[in-house]
């Protein structure tokens, strides 16, 4: 396991899909670009306003992003969510902790933004070890 997750009571615990922290072992590390709901063939934004359907193409953005690095998902040990309205917060995260089912979840901050580019809802980087 190339990532062990932090967990102490004399810090609030995690109140969603994340870690408190992540010990990450020595290895090559890739920091993921914030990706946005764009579909790679067309360009387009999707999700036509849905905040879930932009989370997934979000994850799914990442997903390859890590894969063309030789990483995946169950190596991401920090990730940044971005979102315009924190109102949306509890179905993003609904969303985003579907992917991490089963693995270390990252440690995350998670922060409202005046605007993303072409009008996304969600944006999501992430830092992961190769494996």
């Amino acid at each position: 396991m190339p990532a062990e997750p932090v967990a102490t009571t004399d810090a609030p615990r995690a109140i969603g899909p994340y870690s408190q922290g992540v010990v990450a072992r020595a290895g090559r590390l890739v920091f993921c670009s914030g990706q946005i709901p764009l579909d790679p063939r067309t360009g387009e934004l999707v999700g036509a306003g849905d905040v879930k359907a932009e989370t997934h193409r979000v994850m799914q953005n990442l997903q390859a992003v890590l894969a063309a690095a030789g990483a995946s998902l169950a190596g991401v040990v920090k990730t940044t969510i971005y979102l315009t309205d924190l109102q949306s917060f509890a179905l993003v995260n609904e969303v985003y902790g579907s992917y991490f089912a089963g693995a270390t979840l990252p440690a995350r901050a998670t922060v409202q933004v005046a605007g993303l580019p072409r009008g996304a809802q969600v944006e999501i980087d992430a830092v992961a070890i190769v494996e």
